[in-house]
């Protein structure tokens, strides 16, 4: 379904006189740049004199000179909208600037923000730093009701956001201020380069005082109203539809259902998605790309990942880098995970770059930033959500234009993809044809510590879980007590190797040679394959035991067993030649359909690369590869 244009009145009007007038946007981020600057060139032949500056706080730590020109242009505005901004540094930054501009500007918008900044709101008659009072007091009713924690929907609040300019327009007064506040967030939310433009004028058109009150009367069109619940597909005609029937054909391989943010996609700053979407089709996969309006991703969900009550997707992935509910604003974790169990498919949170470019992300040792680590990676895990990677973000590379536009990563969007692709194909995989490795820890090694965990039996534990998959349909042959398990694994042919556990298999030096990607950097740091860890000089020893299609594995040592620590601080460091083929060979000999870290995180994170948001330079990512990875063990 293509939203309809509607020209407004003053488009077809004769050129006004070039009255300088300066427009500021204060938000998050830039995704809205482009269409602001595609506004700016749609408002140039009513409003001359018209400048739109926008100011993401995505840019600020970029460089010194960045916050030192919005304050400038703060500090010049006219008119200043302020959207977007949640975070304590960001409001930090800008907050003094715009208290100090408040007065001396025609008009100040502030919305979808925290309360100090939404309090700075000045149009007209309409004052948000007083109490609210008549009626203003309708403001506070689109922060919803709660019950039971849960914030309210989404979807009832666009409604009501819809409804409330209407009943608004016969009220006299103050009445006109909040109408315009009311549509200034619908132009917002729906910023497409028309909205952005409409909304422009409005402010300009109403507000304009002083040698600018020559441009009052431009008239604004109504917003144009997108689906608030809708499908985007780069292949898709119009790219906006709500009818499945419209989505690309294909997916043999299966169904998955992405999230996305609406604001992106009405602003056509779309290049990080298509990315995802296009690489999730080379693996085979259909994808059923949804949006919803708002910072509540349910509608969407409810609407075209389920059907009669049963999941029409294999998997979800979540490429808004927020909450499932909430976005970057709260979380309603409760809301998230009631709506998943429905569901019950894997659940996959992805991210972008927001608040720096991706060349600072792959220079910093950290990977992520605190802000984003947190926003993007933990708080989304409280939802349910698995294996966050990165996937785009802004450049630097490219014209000045354009470096505010997302791209996509295209090997961390292959790399997404396949884990997306092998969680689809464990999922349709019939458990008795599922083959699972799982991983018990070993440290320090050579001192009996086999399967240790702090405040869980081990191999009581994995006892257990070995029976209950076989009661489960798994084709596992588990011994009949836990001494036997211990001993099929611990003890086997360990005297015979003189090794700490049975090998279950021999790595041929040459093999690992041939196999290993990486072996440069490995040998650079332990010398020549096999090396001397798991090793007798000509092979290097799978240690484990394989009961049925699950294989037992006991994961080899950090490598330094008297300073392990120096895998965190050492750059340019390396796993030994038996912690890659250990991994290499689970992945791509025994074929695992999914790996379970049993009893203890293990040593695969402590490995060398960034602490959040890994690259494929990353050891831990290079191990795992595109291997579902789940991690058993103790609440304690």
């Amino acid at each position: 379904m293509k939203p309809k244009r509607i020209t407004p009145a003053s488009a077809s009007a004769p050129p006004r006189a070039a009255v300088p007038v300066r427009v500021v946007v204060v938000t998050m981020d830039s995704h809205l740049a482009g269409a602001a600057m595609r506004a700016q060139a749609l408002l140039r032949a009513e409003m001359p004199g018209l400048t739109l500056h926008v100011h993401a706080a995505d840019e600020w730590s970029a460089s010194d000179s960045a916050l030192a020109e919005c304050h400038a242009d703060i500090a010049g505005a006219d008119i200043v909208i302020a959207t977007m901004l949640f975070l304590e540094d960001h409001i930090r930054a800008v907050l003094p600037a715009l208290q100090a501009r408040r007065e001396g500007c025609d008009a100040m918008l502030c919305c979808l923000a925290a309360g100090e900044i939404v309090k700075l709101t000045r149009l007209g008659r309409l004052d948000m730093s007083r109490e609210a009072g008549g009626v203003l007091a309708l403001v506070k009713r689109l922060r919803g009701k709660t019950k039971g924690g849960a914030q309210s929907s989404g979807r009832g609040q666009m409604a009501m956001l819809r409804q409330l300019p209407k009943l608004l327009r016969f009220l006299p007064g103050t009445a006109q201020d909040l109408r315009a506040y009311f549509l200034g967030l619908q132009y917002w939310l729906a910023g497409s380069d028309e909205n952005i433009a409409s909304m422009v004028r409005l402010l300009v058109g109403r507000y304009a005082a002083g040698p600018r009150a020559a441009l009052a009367g431009i008239a604004a069109a109504p917003p144009i109203e997108y689906p608030d619940v809708g499908l985007y597909h780069p292949r898709m005609a119009g790219r906006i539809s709500d009818r499945l029937d419209d989505l690309p054909a294909g997916g043999e391989a299966g169904t998955v259902g992405v999230l996305l943010l609406r604001s992106y996609v009405l602003s056509g700053n779309t290049g990080h998605y298509d990315g995802v979407i296009a690489a999730l089709h080379a693996r085979g996969l259909r994808v059923v790309p949804a949006f919803a309006a708002g910072l509540d991703c349910r509608p969407a969900m409810e609407r075209y990942f389920i059907a009669d009550g049963v999941a029409r997707v294999d998997a979800v992935l979540s490429l808004t880098g927020f909450s499932l509910v909430g976005g970057p604003a709260y979380n309603d974790s409760d809301a998230a995970r009631a709506v998943l169990s429905r569901l019950d498919v894997a659940y996959v949170a992805a991210h972008p770059a927001e608040f720096q470019t991706l060349e600072q992300w792959a220079a910093d040792p950290r990977g992520l930033t605190p802000v984003e680590a947190t926003m993007m990676v933990a708080i989304p895990e409280l939802d349910g959500a698995t294996g966050p990677i990165t996937f785009g973000g802004r450049s630097e590379a490219g014209a000045q234009e354009q470096r505010r536009d997302m791209r996509v990563h295209a090997e961390r969007a292959t790399m997404l993809a396949a884990r997306v692709g092998r969680l689809v194909e464990l999922r349709r995989t019939a458990r008795a044809e599922r083959r699972c490795a799982i991983v018990l820890f070993n440290f320090p090694p050579n001192a009996g510590n086999a399967g240790t965990a702090a405040y869980l039996g081990v191999f009581e534990s994995l006892f257990n879980t070995l029976h209950a998959m076989r009661e489960a349909g798994y084709r596992v042959e588990p011994p009949a007590t836990v001494d036997g398990l211990r001993e099929a694994i611990i003890a086997g042919n360990a005297a015979r190797f003189g090794t700490i556990a049975n090998v279950a298999h021999r790595v041929s030096a040459e093999e690992h040679v041939r196999r290993e990607p990486h072996l440069r950097e490995i040998e650079a740091v332990w010398g020549p394959a096999p090396g001397r860890a798991l090793s007798d000089g000509s092979a290097i020893f799978i240690l484990g035991a394989r009961f049925g299609n699950v294989f037992v594995g006991l994961q080899p040592g950090f490598g330094w067993e008297g300073d392990p620590m120096r895998l965190l601080f050492e750059r340019d460091f390396a796993p030994t030649h038996a912690f890659s083929a250990f991994y290499r060979w689970l992945r791509e000999d025994f074929g695992a359909h999914a790996v379970l870290h049993f009893g203890t995180h293990g040593a695969l994170e402590f490995m060398p690369g960034k602490q959040v948001g890994l690259s494929a330079q990353c050891w831990p990512d290079r191990l795992i590869g595109d291997l579902p990875n789940f991690n058993l063990y103790a609440a304690n």
